[in-house]
């Protein structure tokens, strides 16, 4: 299954319409999520598929298609779902503040030469862009700050990444140095967030909310765009990648526009799908305690808290071993402050090793 996302060219009553759309699906969400928490109190519990039974011949009443609505439903159950197996948190309803991002259109979009045709609004142009050859399974139509999107799910095989090398190697994140690796790399962080800084306040401080959710989702296009090819880089040069997991929802309490501006969450899934494509191994190892953890033995002998971290930590030898722990400052205190040789036998040691 590979996904695409197609930037739109609506015509003005095209437009009209998916904003017509988008303002009534918002209703049927926030309907749906109220009837199944109050049928749960009762002990009523709905499927998607008795839901949309019993809305069945409203796609008439409110202009809406049905398939539209029956993928509005699909989503809402779906939120539940989530909250009632503990997977996610309970659902809100949509208002102003919180608005329905986009409409899922389950099935029926279909290729018309150099355009896609889509239920109820025909055929429509987008810009140049190229698509795998194979069916469309879904789609969903999204708005943003740019205009109309729509991301569209392809049944097709994704293209192999070609190997350039056979590397091996260990990465460690970071905030002043995107990614260290074990083999001594540093990959420099481009900052897009700073760089547009100063664009983005004068935004806000003006009130144009419009220009402000641009400059936004510019900047999030950079970093998916950077993540992008930084995880295809490492996928083709290395067969084996070992990526330290770090719990980001707790860092970003401490430090939450560097976190975000890091994006190592986003990078670390491109790596998990990417490597499958590229026949790369990938594995995630969880940080806790890998700075405290002597490599040599195991005890936590190693400096702790950021006190401790925040110039470097010399001359603290291992208490079993004698074995020296010698810390590297790295930004904010964050990162794992042992040296590049006993950091790189503990991240491999499962792994097979050099």
């Amino acid at each position: 299954m590979i996904q695409r996302q197609l930037k739109l060219k609506l015509s003005p009553t095209q437009q009209r319409k998916c904003e017509q759309w988008l303002f009534r699906a918002t209703g049927i969400y926030n309907w749906i999520i109220r009837k199944i928490e109050q049928d749960a109190q009762g002990g009523k519990y709905w499927t998607a598929f008795g839901l949309m039974y019993e809305i069945a011949g409203h796609s008439k009443k409110c202009g809406v298609p049905a398939r539209i609505i029956q993928g509005t439903i699909a989503r809402a159950h779906q939120a539940w779902d989530r909250c009632f197996k503990k997977l996610g948190k309970k659902p809100h309803l949509k208002s102003v503040r919180n608005r329905l991002s986009g409409l899922d259109i389950p099935g029926d979009v279909k290729r018309a030469g150099d355009r896609v045709s889509i239920p109820g609004l025909g055929k429509v142009r987008y810009h140049k862009d190229t698509l795998p050859e194979g069916k469309i399974k879904a789609c969903r139509l999204l708005k943003k700050a740019s205009g109309w999107h729509l991301a569209v799910c392809i049944e097709a095989q994704p293209n192999a990444i070609p190997r350039v090398s056979d590397g091996r190697i260990g990465i460690d994140p970071g905030f002043s140095a995107l990614l260290t690796t074990s083999d001594g790399i540093k990959f420099e962080h481009p900052r897009e967030l700073e760089a547009s800084a100063q664009a983005l306040a004068r935004a806000q401080r003006g009130g144009h909310k419009r220009m402000a959710a641009r400059i936004q989702e510019r900047i999030a296009n950079q970093r998916r765009d950077r993540n992008h090819k930084l995880a295809r880089k490492l996928v083709s040069e290395n067969e084996l990648i070992v990526f330290s997991a770090d719990r980001h929802k707790a860092i970003a309490k401490m430090f939450g526009k560097s976190v975000a501006s890091s994006s190592h969450a986003q990078l670390r899934s491109m790596l998990a799908y990417k490597s499958r494509t590229g026949g790369t191994q990938y594995v995630e190892v969880d940080s806790r305690f890998s700075t405290k953890t002597c490599s040599a033995c195991g005890c936590l002998s190693g400096p702790s808290g950021f006190s401790g971290l925040a110039g470097g930590y010399d001359g603290a030898s291992c208490r079993w071993r004698g074995y020296s722990i010698v810390g590297r400052h790295r930004g904010f205190g964050h990162g794992h402050n042992e040296p590049k040789s006993s950091r790189r036998r503990r991240l491999f040691s499962a792994h097979g090793g050099f």
